[in-house]
């Protein structure tokens, strides 16, 4: 039997938590899904980018809060809303599924970088938000030493 993504009363789906091969793994507060519901658009993105990164590194990469079902704030992002925002964590060094910060030595500024850089070549992409400014087209944004923002332009209902 084919399973379906939840969707919530908006039509946006679920990223999928934890499909077999993926390039991807998930983080974020509320946890089991809850706050990664999706517009297409970026569903489509982020597909984008996880076949693009699988086919050169073989870490996975962590997406974090996206948008509650019931479009509802979050308590500390005055964005993350219209499912069209996503957080994405820095690449380590070591592979591991687990937060970095900029400053720590387990940071991988450059597969860091080749991410953003994969973001950037979708034509969606709006801007990323991150606080290594050594790397190229990121803007800094309070809070931001351990993930990146990414804000993609679609059409919105």
């Amino acid at each position: 039997m084919t399973e379906v993504q939840p969707r919530d009363a908006r039509g946006y789906f679920m990223l999928p938590q934890a499909p077999e091969g993926a390039g991807y793994y998930v983080y974020g507060t509320p946890d089991n899904g809850a706050g990664q519901y999706s517009h297409p658009a970026l569903l489509s993105v982020l597909f984008f980018v996880e076949r693009e990164w699988q086919a050169i590194d073989n870490r996975k990469f962590g997406i974090g809060n996206i948008s509650q079902a019931d479009g509802s704030k979050y308590e500390k992002h005055s964005t993350h809303m219209a499912g069209l925002q996503v957080d994405v964590r820095a690449a380590r060094i070591d592979g591991k599924r687990l937060g970095v910060t900029r400053f720590q030595h387990e940071y991988d500024r450059a597969a860091t970088a080749k991410l953003i850089g994969l973001f950037y070549y979708h034509p969606s992409v709006r801007k990323i938000l991150f606080n290594d400014t050594d790397i190229p087209g990121v803007q800094p944004w309070a809070g931001h030493d351990d993930h990146f923002h990414v804000d993609i332009r679609a059409v919105v209902k």
